[in-house]
Formats: C-alpha cells, structure tokens, sequence
C-alpha cells in the first residue's frame, strides 16, 4: 500500500503519549495531509483506549498506526541521540511471578505479549532515516507500566527479549488496539536516557524531542 503525494484515502494514524511529543511529530509532518497526531495519554491502557477511539471512528480509513515518542535505550543498544524503531513490540511485564522468576502470558497460555511490525513499513522508513544521517537502532521495544529505575531491573527486562534496544510506556496499548482492527503498527523511540538506575538528571529530554522532529519529517517523505 502507497500513500503518494497522500491521495490514497488510506491515511496514517500517529499516537503519542503527551502534548511535547505530539507537537515534535507535527512539526516534522509539516502539511503533509496523510496523517492525523493524537496524544493518547500515558501508560498502556491509556494508550490502547485512545487508539481505539480514534480507530473506531475512522478506522477504516487506516493503513498504518504509528507509536511515536521518547523513551529509554538500552546499553550497548541505544544510546542517547539515537533513534529506536521495532521490529517487534513487547510488552514486558504482562505476566506472572514465580519461584523460577517472570512468566510471560505467552508462557501462562493467556494470549501473547508481542505484536510483530511489517517489514515492508520498517525497512523503507529505517533506510530513509540512515541515508538522512539519523542514527537508528533496530529491534524489539519493549512496554513497561513501570518505568524501569534499576540496574537489576533493566538486565531483567533486557533478558525477556533478546535485542531489545528501548522502553517506552504505550507501545503495547497502541499496537494491541491496531492489531484488533487488523492495522499494522510500527514503534519509533527518540532515546532521551538510559535504562537503569533513574537519573532525571541526565535527561536529554529536549535533544530526543528535537530528533523525533527529524525522524518524523522522515516519515512523511517515506509514507506521503
């Protein structure tokens, strides 16, 4: 599916979570007219309910759900500067404690905590971003509740999935309520920290935002 020059009446929802995102990703769209930009709210099921909202007014309209934003890279992963996309969204800590440590759902046999993201929106927008000179990093993201404050806590989550490069707070909400429309969803990430022990500090809360600018003018070269 192609969205050239936006005619095609199938547009592209973005979400982000707070007003300072929305307003980054509007400002790098420009008057692209293929896109509508929502703050959805904080947290994932904040997330999954102003996503679909806006998919049960106009859903069909929809060929693509972006989940857009900042969030915490992983060491060795992503740094900050660095911009995330996923290959797969993962929620992190929907599950079980045991004696033997975390269970997944997947693993309890109550559904599944990953959603997959089509590689034929990944790849184009991830080849675009490196020719831009946007450094970006590929792999699961993953979605906590809980924003992760430890060392402990982030080798833990690290460990559930393989590769991952970030965490963000939304992701799963978003992607859970595309994937019941049948929409296919892509995370991007503007690494503003590092997970691990909280330091707000170190925050590069307005460089992440200005990146997300950058990545998402990107985005509407990619898909307009």
């Amino acid at each position: 599916m192609t969205f050239e020059n936006g005619r095609n009446a199938r547009r592209i929802l973005v979400t982000t979570a707070v007003e300072a995102e929305r307003e980054a990703v509007l400002r790098g769209l420009g008057e692209s007219p293929a896109f509508d930009v929502v703050a959805v709210g904080v947290g994932p099921a904040a997330a999954a309910a102003g996503t679909a909202r806006m998919l049960a007014r106009q859903g069909a309209s929809y060929g693509l759900v972006v989940c857009a934003g900042i969030g915490g890279g992983f060491a060795g992963r992503a740094k900050v500067g660095e911009l995330a996309l996923s290959s797969e969204i993962v929620a992190a800590d929907l599950g079980a404690e045991s004696p033997d440590g975390f269970l997944s759902v997947d693993e309890l046999g109550f559904g599944s905590s990953r959603v997959s993201c089509a590689a034929e929106w990944t790849e184009p927008f991830q080849d675009a971003l490196a020719a831009a000179g946007i450094p970006v990093r590929y792999g699961p993201i993953l979605t906590v509740s809980t924003a992760t404050g430890t060392a402990e806590t982030a080798e833990r989550r690290s460990a559930l999935a393989p590769g991952a490069v970030a965490e963000a707070m939304e992701g799963f909400g978003v992607a859970e309520a595309a994937r019941a429309c049948g929409i296919p969803v892509l995370e991007m990430r503007a690494i503003s920290n590092a997970v691990g022990p909280r330091d707000r500090a170190s925050w590069r809360i307005g460089e992440a935002l200005e990146l997300l600018r950058r990545a998402s003018a990107i985005l509407a070269e990619v898909l307009s």
